[in-house]
């Protein structure tokens, strides 16, 4: 099974994903670590063509082909991304799970947003509300972090994974 997740940034994503992937002893593939990387060795040109999300569509599918649970964490905002992910299900022949996760409060999004380190990717409030992200797919498993812990979304999604598996 993939689980995809998507979600500006600061909306809680990555701490969902990470504590899922602990439980569900899933393989975690985190585009932004992989484009910190990349980055760091002079690589944004490769960062602007997509190759974090290259590197990761690639990892992912040989993950599922050995019978890994995959869990992706991006911030995922376009269709063309999303449709790059559900063919890596496709091909590796499993299961997609779309999990788009929000703040619905945008005044906690912003505190978020601000409590993170100056400079760092996703700690502008003005670049996170600006972000272009397109409507997510109708079957994604909305997961709104603005007055649940972590517990509470992590359980909602994996009712909606054991649903989806039945």
């Amino acid at each position: 099974m993939l689980i995809a997740f998507s979600g500006l940034p600061g909306a809680g994503k990555t701490t969902i994903a990470r504590c899922l992937a602990e439980r569900l002893g899933a393989t975690y593939l985190r585009i932004d670590t992989i484009e910190h990387e990349l980055l760091s060795m002079e690589g944004a040109s490769l960062v602007d063509r997509g190759a974090g999300y290259c590197v990761a569509y690639a990892l992912a599918e040989e993950n599922l082909m050995l019978g890994r649970v995959v869990i992706a964490d991006s911030v995922n905002p376009i269709s063309l991304t999303r449709d790059a992910w559900r063919n890596v299900a496709l091909r590796a022949g499993v299961k997609i799970v779309e999990a788009l996760v929000v703040c619905s409060n945008p005044r906690k999004h912003e505190l978020r947003i601000s409590s993170r380190p100056v400079g760092t990717r996703g700690s502008f409030w003005t670049e996170v509300r600006g972000r272009q992200f397109e409507a997510a797919d109708q079957n994604a498993v909305v997961v709104d972090t603005a007055d649940q812990s972590v517990e509470q979304c992590v359980a909602m999604l994996e009712n909606a994974l054991r649903s989806q598996i039945q």
